[in-house]
């Protein structure tokens, strides 16, 4: 072989090479969320769909994951960061910006979803396709879901009675989790998650309510004394999470890519979601152990009486979601159907 064929061979591979470069970088999304990327959501969740995505179109479609907010941002402008195109996709909770979406508040009422992440949320994947779609019509949802039990974290000694949460400050996650708070006595003090550690650790707050699967991520099984679990079969409260893009990015995709979307998208990919859940619920449990805490599970009659309270923050929010024109009760209804249609 001679100097000049090996040089024009090794140009044609370059050039291949650099031609195959260009067409796997065809479509890059970037994708933001406010978590560390070693929370359990981003390694389980997030992580797996973004290989999957790249392996599905062949590697015609490229993803960029950003922990943290490190395009910028605080996590509650999230989903107006999706809607505007300011990142191509990303994770939101709609309960970060109190009444806008008031019907996925639905799935974060008290008791109603199953200590299933996993169930839960093909659960919320069905009531979104049902009655959400209209709430969320300006991005293009690929996943939702809900998270696992709620634990209560705090400094000191753990909840072990109703009366125990009188006089307490703490983190609350949601409109409805925040009502739960107040009608026991608490004081809740809403803020994004990621604000929880510095202000546990300052004593802005006594304490917190946040599911396991967050909690090492946070160090708030090294901040926190103890941890209160609700138990029973369903989560004192929820919270509603959505995976979505921005829809001008996704309508301007070659058909045969957004195939690769939609197939990527739906009720397995939010069970995904909700397995990531209940996965690191089984991880953050093991870490509080492993630190220490003491970790209490509420007594059956103690838990009767929160259901009660429960109840009444239901009340409010039937009378309240109905004024505001929306099928509440059937909305909680379905949801309930939908939850045990899964969980059973």
């Amino acid at each position: 072989m001679t100097f000049m064929f090996k040089a024009a061979l090794a140009g044609a591979v370059a050039l291949a090479v650099s031609a195959s470069a260009g067409f796997a970088a065809e479509v890059t999304l970037r994708c933001q969320h406010f978590l560390s990327p070693k929370g359990s959501v981003p390694m389980f969740f997030m992580e797996p769909w973004a290989k999957k995505v790249e392996a599905d179109s062949g590697g015609r479609i490229k993803v960029e994951l950003y922990p943290a907010m490190q395009l910028g941002g605080k996590p509650p402008a999230l989903y107006d960061q999706i809607r505007d195109g300011v990142i191509d996709c990303g994770w939101a909770l709609p309960a970060y910006t109190p009444g806008r979406f008031p019907g996925a508040a639905t799935m974060e009422l008290p008791f109603l979803t199953s200590t299933s992440a996993e169930a839960s949320s093909k659960a919320a994947w069905d009531f979104t396709q049902k009655y959400l779609l209209k709430e969320f019509a300006d991005v293009h949802l690929i996943a939702v879901h809900v998270h696992g039990p709620g634990i209560v974290f705090k400094k000191g000694a753990p909840v072990k009675t109703l009366a125990d949460f009188k006089g307490l400050k703490l983190r609350g996650p949601s409109r409805l989790a925040n009502a739960m708070l107040e009608k026991l006595g608490a004081t809740p003090v809403g803020m994004p998650v990621p604000a929880f550690p510095e202000a546990l650790s300052k004593g802005v707050v006594d304490g917190g309510v946040i599911p396991w699967e967050v909690a090492p991520g946070l160090k708030i099984t090294e901040l926190a004394n103890s941890a209160t679990q609700i138990g029973g079969s369903h989560d004192m409260y929820n919270t509603f999470f959505l995976w979505a893009m921005n829809r001008q990015v996704y309508d301007k995709l070659p058909d045969d890519l957004k195939k690769v979307l939609d197939a990527n998208s739906g009720l397995e990919t939010s069970a995904l979601a909700g397995r990531a859940m209940d996965k690191g619920d089984a991880i953050g449990r093991k870490q509080g152990e492993k630190q220490g805490m003491d970790i209490y599970t509420m007594d059956e009659g103690t838990r009767a009486g929160l259901q009660k309270i429960g109840v009444e923050v239901t009340a409010d929010w039937l009378a309240e979601t109905t004024k505001q024109g929306l099928p509440a009760q059937a909305m909680m209804d379905d949801a309930k159907a939908l939850v045990a249609k899964y969980t059973d």
